[in-house]
């Protein structure tokens, strides 16, 4: 069982113990911790976890004077570690006193193993048996004197002394004190029924019952719902000038001016705006999407739920409502199973021009704008978003239950980006949303994890201060959702909650503060696709020419216009003049193209331009050498040849595919006798030193058959001059035969006289 994940995570807020870190924490440590060694496979330590679980959440304020782990004694890595504390059944507490000495086995926590409240006071029974030196950590959890509040302002510079008077077995107080250990400018005391001088001074005629004592001297009593620890905590944290610890109070509108590039938006808390909720659609499908170029699979049914269940429920103005049926009717007739990005952004950029539909683009945050950019902003949209989306299907007659919490589940594990958050929602949506049964519980649902994520998320670094992390909705925001159970503790009366969701995030009371003016935004759409239209018509227009000169930059490849040369033969030769000049018309390549001898003065371009004309113009062949500098122009009148002929084929239609075998040659016309005039259709082609036809006319095929036969390798010039060798060498001998025939006989003439 070794390396299986136990019955709790880090976001449980509890410390995962393992061998290597048990000591550090457990021991000389100026916490107490409370531990729970269980076996994941028992079955009433999994019962216990919710519970355990519960406990964490609850005392999270408590942590700088006690924290709560758990060690899985099922994993084999653990056992020995288990067996060293003396753990023989599961589950076990064990309660470690700050700076635990080496050695120490921690002492039996036995309490209610159902019961959070009871757990609670039996950790603070625990705590207050520290015999030795105060840990600094904890705060004092004693009663208060009246000697003691009289002169407390002369020692300590606070804002406010806030004192519960209680009975002496009510817990209150003390829990009081240790949920407001991790704010500053207040301090919390414990003042008995039994404390007369005090009671009398104030006037204290109800237990439990909060005075904030001033250091002006005044006393007055602290206004709550019901008299309990929920509502004392929620109240003085609330105070004015009473922070976190670690967290400095903005001044709110000097942050704005020096950190925010728009003006502070003043808005309304007990309200919801759209333009955070159209705010949060831009972001989430033109910018979280962007992120994914290729949408297939599990992601783009992610995406179509999504998109569905917006079109469906999104209680948006009727523009972006067209756009959101447009975009659903869209994905749900594709049948591919991928989707680009583009296309769909596209749709949501509406280029399809569909009458009085547009999504606005850019953020507009109000009632989620933060008092620093980064804080608040698309996380509170998407919160609220999801929130309305929940409340809208519990409005509309045969909503399926699960249909919106399943395509936010499915959205968030595929989009969302903050990997960490989407990997907590799965795991909360893992637990228990299979057991939602109606619209109304799923909007429930919902709610209460939104809590949670508070309640983990309470003094992160991601808390903006002036927005602190609350159980959601606060008493002064409805009342009736608060009450107590007949124990004192809190508790949400759900049915309240129901009603509160469903009148808050209705449509009816969404403000459209700081939207813009629906004819405004369609008129810039239209601009925008006109200059969009434009710039594409221009661009289409400027790749055939660049296409072109990219073409004119590149020489031929080595060999390429040999067999382009031939195919273009096949198909008939040089094109007709009439074809031929229309083709130069048409490309305007050769009169400004450089001549051959030109490359020198190209040394100094760019590495760039040179490495291009370099580049292959096939793709799949291998890269050119660099030419030399020397010019042979007899072979620049060949490529020049070669390329008229390549033009010609393309002109006449589709060149056929060469063949391995050489067609055979054609058959040969008897020679014209030398003083015969040449006929218009047999007229020579003549080189100038430009490298241009001064004719148009066709070569004899009686030329080519032979030539072609001779010219294997060679050029024109070098069979030229080969026979012209060949005839001048034979002239010699000839004429050395004759000479020395000559003289021969003049020889044999001299013998013979007397």
């Amino acid at each position: 069982m070794e390396g299986e994940p136990g019955l709790y995570t880090p976001t449980d807020q509890i410390v995962i113990l393992n061998p290597d870190t048990v000591d550090s924490v457990l021991l000389n440590s100026s916490s107490a911790l409370v531990v729970e060694f269980y076996a994941s496979w028992c079955g009433h330590c999994i019962s216990f976890s919710s519970v355990w679980k519960s406990l964490a959440r609850d005392v999270k304020e408590w942590k700088p004077a006690v924290d709560l782990a758990a060690m899985d004694c099922a994993d084999e890595g653990n056992k020995m570690t288990c067996s060293r504390f003396s753990v023989r059944g599961y589950p076990t507490l064990k309660f470690f006193h700050a700076y635990s000495k080496s050695g120490s086995k921690g002492e039996h926590l036995k309490g209610p193993q159902h019961d959070v409240k009871g757990l609670r006071h039996k950790i603070i029974d625990m705590m207050e048996t520290h015999n030795e030196t105060w840990p600094p950590a904890c705060p004092p959890l004693e009663p208060a004197s009246k000697a003691e509040i009289d002169n407390f302002f002369e020692t300590n510079s606070v804002g406010y002394l806030a004192l519960v008077f209680e009975k002496a077995n009510s817990y209150v107080g003390r829990e009081v004190t240790l949920d407001m250990l991790q704010y500053l400018n207040i301090t919390v005391r414990r003042v008995l029924s039994t404390e007369d001088g005090l009671v009398s001074k104030l006037g204290v005629t109800e237990f439990p019952s909060c005075y904030l004592y001033h250091p002006n001297g005044n006393f007055t009593r602290l206004g709550v719902l019901i008299e309990a620890r929920s509502f004392y905590s929620f109240a003085l944290q609330r105070l004015p000038g009473v922070m976190r610890a670690g967290k400095a109070l903005p001044a709110l509108f000097d942050l704005h001016r020096n950190t925010t590039q728009q003006q502070w938006r003043p808005f309304n808390r007990s309200r919801v705006y759209m333009a955070d909720l159209e705010s949060a659609l831009h972001y989430s499908l033109r910018v979280e999407l962007a992120a994914h170029p290729i949408i297939s699979g599990v992601d783009l049914i992610s995406l179509k739920r999504f998109i569905s269940v917006l079109a469906k429920y999104f209680p948006g103005r009727p523009m972006v409502k067209n756009l959101l049926q447009s975009v659903d009717t869209w994905l749900t007739e594709r049948g591919d199973s991928e989707l680009l990005f583009s296309s769909l952004q596209d749709m949501l950029d509406n280029t399809g021009l569909i009458a009085d539909a547009i999504l606005p683009e850019g953020v507009t945050w109000v009632g989620c704008q933060g008092t620093q950019a980064h804080f608040r902003g698309y996380p509170c949209s998407m919160w609220t978003l999801f929130h309305v989306m929940t409340v809208q299907a519990t409005k509309t007659p045969g909503t399926e239950a699960l249909e919106v919490l399943q395509a936010l589940r499915a959205y968030v594990h595929s989009f969302f980006g903050c990997q960490e958050c989407a990997s907590h929602f799965e795991t909360m949506a893992q637990e228990n949303m299979n057991h939602v049964r109606t619209p109304s519980t799923a909007a429930l649902w919902l709610w209460s994890r939104h809590n949670r994520v508070n309640n983990r998320l309470a003094g992160a670094l991601s808390e903006d201060p002036s927005f602190p992390k609350v159980q959601w909705p606060p008493p002064e925001l409805c009342p009736p959702c608060h009450t107590v159970k007949k124990n004192g503790e809190h508790s949400w009366d759900q049915g309240e909650v129901v009603k509160f969701l469903k009148g808050y995030f209705s449509s009816d009371r969404i403000l459209p503060d700081y939207l813009e003016d629906e004819a405004g935004l369609l008129s810039k759409q239209r601009e925008k696709l006109a200059a969009r239209h434009e710039a594409r018509q221009r661009a289409d227009r400027k790749e055939p020419r660049q296409e072109q000169e990219a073409g004119r930059d590149e020489p031929a490849q080595e060999g390429e216009g040999e067999e382009e040369e031939e195919e273009a033969e096949e198909q008939g030769g040089t094109p007709p003049p009439e074809e031929m000049a229309e083709l130069q018309q048409a490309d305007g390549v050769r009169d400004s193209e450089p001549p051959p001898w030109g490359w020198r003065a190209r040394e100094s371009e760019p590495v760039a331009v040179k490495q291009r004309r370099q580049r292959p113009s096939i793709v799949g062949l291998k890269a050119r050498e660099p030419r030399e500098d020397i010019v042979d122009l007899d072979s620049f009148v060949n490529q020049h040849y070669k390329a008229q002929a390549l033009r010609a084929a393309a002109l006449a239609g589709p060149v056929k595919r060469r063949s391995l075998q050489r067609k055979e040659e054609p058959e040969r016309q008897p020679v014209e006798p030398r003083g015969q005039a040449r006929g218009e259709g047999n007229r020579l082609q003549k080189r100038g030193l430009s490298g241009r036809y001064t004719g148009l006319e066709h070569e004899q095929p009686n030329h080519k058959g032979w030539i072609s036969s001779l010219s294997v390798g060679f050029s024109s010039l070098d069979i030229s001059l080969c026979v012209l060798l060949y005839f001048t060498s034979s002239m010699c001998l000839l004429a050395m035969y004759l000479y020395f025939r000559l003289r021969l006989r003049l020889r044999r003439a001299k013998v013979a006289l007397p």
